[in-house]
């Protein structure tokens, strides 16, 4: 039997256990997979058949027949659209052991449900996101890990993440930017089998600075990173003024592009794929994927929750982790 997928639920409350039901009923398209969380709170939005299960091992044999869930029971009644700090420790509890479960080898890779910041730091939720929190369980450290978004058509890699802008030019380094690249190229070779990866770097301010007019990280910051890059062999080239780097002439000239902020590089992601785009972290000893997007509440529990991201990260991290395991 294959070994499966596992998929932390997410926030109980929205729309995680919406799309992994709609994922599974569209299982013969899809690796197996199991879910970890409450099934009640699957049963709250979605009236089909699902297995509660001890052991991964079992997720496969029943995958045809009904969603398997490993059960991490919520302290409270789950009400869809209705976060609250039981349904956040719940779902701190589920990506725990999701995480655990697929660094011992009883999972292929870990997809991870959406999940509300405020309310898991509510509960002692101490980093950033999830992919801190990964990194960190894998003993890796977040600065040696990317946030790779994947879409169809496009790849973007963020060299910071969930900082306020004003922050964001003092957390640009040359040695934060490099790293960031080096994690993209072995990510994309290991994990999508592109052998020399082509890395085009996003200028921080408009027009990429203009020489310098417009502000001078890409003078003192940016070329640097990007000459030590070249002389280390990596194919990688800019910096480029971010308005010109996602229309479909320039996509095709690179493999990923290394973006300086959080929406320069969600925002063209989002646009081309928002209901397909993946987020997965490279640099860890596993797979791990999510789909690009938030816990939705204002529309958890309608029934209008698309699954496609969710398919997309599924698909996504089975295909990563069999590329990395030589397959």
């Amino acid at each position: 039997m294959p070994i499966p997928l596992a998929v932390a639920l997410g926030d109980p409350a929205g729309i995680g256990p919406e799309i992994v039901a709609k994922a599974w009923q569209r299982r013969d398209s899809i690796p197996p997979f199991f879910a970890v969380g409450d099934p009640a709170a699957i049963a709250a939005v979605w009236d089909g058949p699902v297995r509660a299960i001890d052991d991964p091992a079992e997720a496969c044999r029943h995958f045809a027949d009904a969603l398997p869930v490993v059960r991490i029971a919520c302290a409270a009644p789950i009400v869809p659209g209705s976060p609250d700090l039981d349904g956040a420790r719940n779902a701190y509890d589920a990506l725990e052991l999701a995480v655990g479960l697929t660094r011992s080898g009883a999972a292929l890779g870990l997809v991870t449900g959406p999940i509300s910041k405020a309310q898991l730091h509510a509960v002692g939720f101490t980093h950033p996101g999830q992919t801190e929190f990964v990194a960190e369980r894998c003993g890796v450290s977040s600065e040696h890990v990317a946030m790779m978004l994947v879409g169809p058509t496009l790849r973007t890699v963020p060299v910071t993440v969930h900082l306020a802008l004003r922050d964001v030019p003092e957390a640009l380094t040359i040695e934060r930017i490099a790293a960031k690249a080096r994690a993209t190229v072995r990510g994309l070779q290991r994990q999508f089998g592109i052998e020399r990866p082509r890395l085009a770097v996003a200028g921080l301010n408009p027009h990429a600075g203009e020489d310098g007019a417009l502000g001078r990280e890409e003078i003192e910051i940016i070329v640097p990173a990007i000459e030590r890059l070249r002389e280390e062999g990596i194919d990688i080239s800019g910096p480029y003024a971010a308005d010109t780097m996602f229309h479909e002439r320039a996509r095709a000239r690179y493999d990923a592009a290394l973006c300086m902020y959080h929406d320069q590089a969600l925002v063209p992601l989002k646009t081309l794929h928002f209901d397909d785009g993946v987020n997965m972290t490279l640099g860890l000893p596993i797979v791990r994927t999510a789909p690009d997007h938030g816990t939705a509440f204002n529309i958890a529990g309608t029934g209008q929750a698309e699954p496609g991201a969710m398919i997309a990260a599924l698909r996504t991290a089975a295909a990563a982790a069999l590329r990395a395991a030589g397959a």
